[in-house]
């Protein structure tokens, strides 16, 4: 079942080589609200709201603006609907590479933006839109080898920005979802709007988080993807912290990385009761691997393939970004049903 292993690869090695292009450009230094030709500022009729200019230090790109930007192109889907859920639509000018169905809440505004892109678009895509702004969501957004490195972009004159979880390699937590959240309402000037959504965040995780309180850990084991092996999520991933905040824990939470393989060895080993399947475009549906755990005879005495106890997660809720507080909600009535009932 090869649709179920190389998608993963690719995120994995994205992953792997995301501090790589954070190291790419970490002497580039870019400012906002460039003059236009006749050496007046382009953007001059416009009022620039109180706190600006703004600067902000990204993945080793220190970025001044001196206005909020007002072309945005996101590329990939979590930055999109973090954009969206702070009421910035009308500074969306191109979104590209949706993962997974989109917040109901937020399907109407998503729809309203052009789509560039169902996967990373070219450079010469970006520039068409004429965007002041790109906000990347994964190492990719910004691939040198494709042509789309943040230099290239900022001698374009287009500022750009890449989701902090691909700064380099740590562990990843909810403070990482918060801190991107009010990072972004920082340079678009609605730090305000960017306060009460973390609260609301906050509040969603506390409130699941709070019903499982006191109940035993479930073992949990993360299936991404992969047929010879298990492509899992590790140690460093959000998942992991999603997973403890619901009342269980991964049992490859000692896996020192984001992903990695595992062998089904391994799996088998260590028991997992629940298995949590993440569920993404282009790496088989939801069913396909549900089928092939349930396939295989070495997995049938595994608790949670002989009990079909599987949680289905979006990849985009496993993500820094709104999505991720969801996720606790989902994760913990997966695993604690009866605390919900």
């Amino acid at each position: 079942m090869s649709q179920l292993f190389s998608p993963a690869r690719t995120r994995g090695f994205l992953r792997a080589t995301a501090a790589a292009v954070a190291l790419s450009s970490v002497l580039l230094t870019t400012t906002c609200g460039a003059a236009d030709e006749s050496g007046g500022d382009a953007k001059a009729t416009a009022a620039v709201p109180a706190g600006f200019p703004v600067t902000v230090d990204n993945c080793g790109v220190r970025t001044t603006y001196d206005r909020p930007p007002s072309r945005v192109v996101t590329i990939h889907q979590h930055p999109a609907e973090l954009m969206l859920a702070l009421g910035l639509k009308d500074r969306m000018v191109g979104t590209a590479f949706p993962d997974s169905a989109v917040l109901p809440e937020l399907k109407e505004d998503y729809e309203a933006v052009p789509e560039l892109a169902r996967k990373e678009p070219s450079f010469e895509k970006v520039l068409d839109a004429e965007p002041d702004f790109v906000y990347g969501g994964y190492g990719s957004a910004f691939a040198e080898k494709e042509g789309r490195s943040r230099t290239a972009f900022a001698d374009a004159g287009i500022d750009t920005y890449l989701n902090r979880e691909y700064c380099g390699k740590r562990k990843v937590t909810m403070e990482d979802t918060y801190d991107e959240v009010r990072t972004i309402g920082k340079i678009f000037g609605v730090a305000d709007r960017a306060d009460k959504l973390v609260t609301d965040l906050k509040s969603r995780v506390g409130r699941a988080a709070g019903k499982v309180e006191g109940e035993p850990d479930v073992p949990v084991f993360v299936y991404d993807s992969g047929d010879k092996a298990a492509f899992t999520a590790g140690g460093k991933s959000l998942g992991t912290e999603l997973i403890r905040l619901a009342g269980g824990e991964n049992v490859f939470a000692d896996l020192d990385d984001v992903f990695g393989d595992v062998s089904w060895e391994q799996v088998i080993e260590r028991r997992p009761e629940v298995i949590a399947v993440y569920d993404y475009a282009g790496a088989g549906s939801v069913e396909q691997k549900k089928r092939f755990l349930l396939s295989q005879p070495a997995l049938a005495d595994v608790p949670a393939v002989r009990n079909k106890r599987f949680v289905v997660l979006p990849l985009t809720a496993t993500l820094v970004g709104i999505r991720s507080a969801y996720a606790v909600d989902d994760l913990a009535r997966g695993l604690h049903p009866e605390s919900f009932r």
